[in-house]
Formats: C-alpha cells, sequence, structure tokens
C-alpha cells in the first residue's frame, strides 16, 4: 500500500519555523510537539531564514516568483492530463 505524504498547511510551517528560530527549545522538543520528524523542522527553518530578505523586497520579485510557481504548476498538470487522455485512447483502441 501507499501512503500519501502529509501535507502542511503554511500557518503551521511559519508557527514551527519561528519558533526554531527564536531556539527557546530544541529543535527535537519543537517536532515532538507538533508531531512532526526535526529534519522537516530544520528545512522549514531553513526555508524561513532563506526567504525572509524576499519578504522585505518589492513586491515585483513576489510576484514574479509567484508566476513562475503558477506556470510550474500548469504544465505539471498539462502534462499529467495529456499521459490521461493518452491512457484512455490506448484503452478505447482509438491509438495505435
Amino acid at each position: 500500500m501507499k501512503r500519501e505524504r502529509k501535507r502542511y498547511d503554511g500557518t503551521l510551517k511559519a508557527k514551527v519555523a519561528v519558533e526554531a528560530i527564536k531556539a527557546q527549545r530544541t529543535i527535537k522538543e519543537i517536532a515532538s510537539a507538533y508531531g512532526i520528524h526535526p529534519h522537516q523542522v530544520i528545512q522549514w527553518k531553513k526555508q524561513a531564514l532563506d526567504q525572509l530578505p524576499e519578504i522585505f523586497s518589492n513586491g515585483r520579485a513576489r510576484s514574479q516568483l509567484a508566476d513562475e510557481e503558477l506556470h510550474d504548476r500548469l504544465y505539471q498538470e498539462i502534462g499529467q492530463l495529456k499521459v490521461e487522455l493518452d491512457w484512455l485512447k490506448k484503452k478505447s483502441g482509438l491509438l495505435h
């Protein structure tokens, strides 16, 4: 059986990252409190620290990043739909 990955919302990620940055508790304590792996806490902390300069930069850079993410997501969806269409064509006998 294939296990689905857990998905965490941005609010939780930010909360955990801020706690890790404050360093009032250890990474293991934070991870235990939120029921996540310590490595995940370290990743979110690093991601938050890496993106801090962008928060204070102009909105144009953030908008461009959001556009790139949207394009990537749309291209991924197009690819998935193409694979599904090809599979359906093959199953229905339209594709030889």
